[in-house]
């Protein structure tokens, strides 16, 4: 039997935004200008509709992600311990049961990110006797892009106790929670702005 759809008004949005921009000389990279406007407010656009309200994780300059309508969650840290530290402060944050997780890097995100994923942990059956699915997360031809994820937040304290114990890399905190991958067929959604250069093109590079 098919379980019920995860519906919208149970998921929290989260943009992550609180790396360090190395790649950009150290600058807040969701505030850059792509295309007229910071990336968190393309970003922030395209995830609004698919969540009933979202949250931003910044380590900096709270008060300019706030003017973007979001609660603002940091680190509990202060030493930028990386994306798993910004959704750990997300589903510590959040008040529906899922948290679905996007970069601030990512203008062009998909449109039916949160409806795919949620249907993809309603649609897999987790065996029986197993316990019930709890994360999802994109996968392209490219590769997996799991910082485009669907948490419930009952993973908040075992995330805590990874982070605690060093680990900081996302797939290998899913992969431990069997978190289910969802193919999508068109790359341009994922594409991420990483350089300074990258500010002035929309045109997804080459693989």
């Amino acid at each position: 039997m098919t379980a019920s759809p995860i519906p919208r008004d149970t998921i929290t949005g989260l943009i992550l935004a609180g790396g360090r921009g190395q790649r950009m000389g150290g600058r807040d990279k969701g505030l850059q200008i792509f295309s007229g406007r910071p990336l968190v407010a393309h970003v922030a656009e395209r995830l609004r509709p698919q969540v009933e309200t979202f949250l931003i994780s910044a380590n900096r300059n709270r008060d300019a992600y706030a003017a973007f309508g979001a609660q603002v969650v940091s680190d509990e840290t202060q030493d930028f311990a990386g994306p798993l530290a910004g959704m750990l402060a997300g589903l510590r944050a959040a008040r529906t049961d899922y948290v679905l997780t996007v970069p601030c890097d990512s203008p062009f995100l998909p449109e039916d990110l949160g409806e795919r994923l949620a249907a993809a942990l309603t649609d897999s059956p987790s065996g029986t006797g197993a316990p019930p699915l709890l994360a999802a997360f994109a996968v392209t031809a490219r590769g997996p892009h799991p910082v485009f994820a669907l948490l419930h937040r009952a993973l908040a304290d075992d995330l805590a106790a990874t982070l605690a114990s060093g680990e900081h890399r996302v797939r290998a905190w899913l992969a431990r929670h069997k978190a289910v991958q969802v193919h999508f067929g068109n790359e341009r959604p994922f594409y991420n702005v990483n350089t300074l250069d990258d500010l002035h093109t929309d045109t997804p590079r080459a693989p």
